[in-house]
Formats: C-alpha cells, structure tokens, sequence
C-alpha cells in the first residue's frame, strides 16, 4: 500500500474516531479535513495533499482554527490547473497555519487564516535542489451543514488567496514563476468534519 493511502486511511479514521467519541453537549471542538484529499487518487502525479484540521469555538459562533497541511505541486500557484508552464521538477510544501473562523447568519461563515509553509525544491531527477519559506494568507467565504445533532458538517465555500512571502526559489522555478502571479481567487473548496 502507497504512503499516500496509509496517511488518507489515518486521517479518515481520526475523523471517523473523533465522531464515535463525541459525546460533549457543547461540542466546542471541531475536527476535519478536505475533500481535496480525493486527488490523491489520481494516476499521474498525485498532489500528496493532506489537511487535518483543529477548531476551538471559544465564544458562540468564533472558532480559533489550527490546520496542519502538506501538498507537492508542479506549476505555479498562482495559475494551477492552467499553467501554460510546469517547472522543472516539483515543491513539496509543509505547513501548520492558525485562523479565525466567525459564523454571521445560520451557516453563513468566513475564515481568515495565516499558513507558512516549509518548502522543498526538486529537480526533474527527485533530487533535492534547495529549501524555501512561503507565507500563505487566506480568507475563506462558505456555508456550513450540519447533519445528526449537529455532530456532522460540511463546508462549501470559496477562498481567496494570497502569499506575500516566497523565499529561496531556485532559478529554473523562478523564471517559471516570473510569468504566474502570487494569487489565486475564487478556489473553490468542501471542507467536512465532525463536532465533539
């Protein structure tokens, strides 16, 4: 069985744990990933992306998120998926970032969030050319579901984002870079995970 496997198997059952072992009134806390995860299943490099996240509600309605993140790319993040260019190896990037979640009205929610991330270069061949750090800023608009006694949710949302902070590039990636831009609106995304 592929690393990739092993890992989506340990997160499906943290989750899936964590919802068994729900059994605070309250439920203050919150814990989930994405469904981004399923791209893991792709034939032909497969991002390698993980995400678990953590949420505290600390006052009704205000969450403090932590969110822990891994992903490999192959093009410019700020054109993925439409890249005319693709670098000439990959990024694999690991980060751990804190946010502010705030619901308004029923489900209606935003979420801002600050993620630096740990990088490394690859060339072509898999060896590794150099190490960076990025700082990755996001605001997130979305609506929140909850299913069986509010024990269950899932997000939809779209996010804006933005990383000021991008160090250590190496050259070959930076002239593919150079033509991309350090932004990326309207992703869309589907958050789930489970109340305890």
């Amino acid at each position: 069985m592929s690393i990739n496997r092993v890992l989506l198997l340990m997160v499906l059952s943290i989750l899936f744990n964590s919802l068994l072992l729900a059994q605070n009134v309250k439920r203050q806390h919150s814990i989930g990933s994405s469904l981004f995860l399923l791209g893991n299943f792709a034939q032909e490099d497969p991002p390698r992306y993980f995400q678990l996240n953590y949420g505290y509600e600390y006052v009704p309605k205000s969450f403090i998120v932590v969110e822990a993140i891994t992903w490999t790319y192959y093009e410019p993040l700020g054109t993925y998926g439409s890249s005319s260019r693709s670098y000439p190896g990959k990024i694999q990037a690991y980060g751990i970032g804190i946010g502010h979640q705030q619901f308004y009205w029923k489900g209606l929610y935003s979420t801002i969030q600050a993620t630096p991330f740990f990088q490394q270069f690859f060339d072509l061949k898999d060896r590794k050319i150099g190490d960076g750090f990025q700082l990755y800023l996001q605001l997130r608009l979305g609506y929140r579901f909850e299913f069986f006694n509010k024990r269950c949710f899932l997000e939809p949302s779209v996010a804006f984002n933005y990383w000021p902070i991008n160090t250590n590039i190496p050259d070959s990636f930076k002239e593919v870079d150079n033509r991309s831009v350090n932004y990326y609106l309207f992703e869309p995304g589907l958050h789930f995970g489970f109340r305890f």
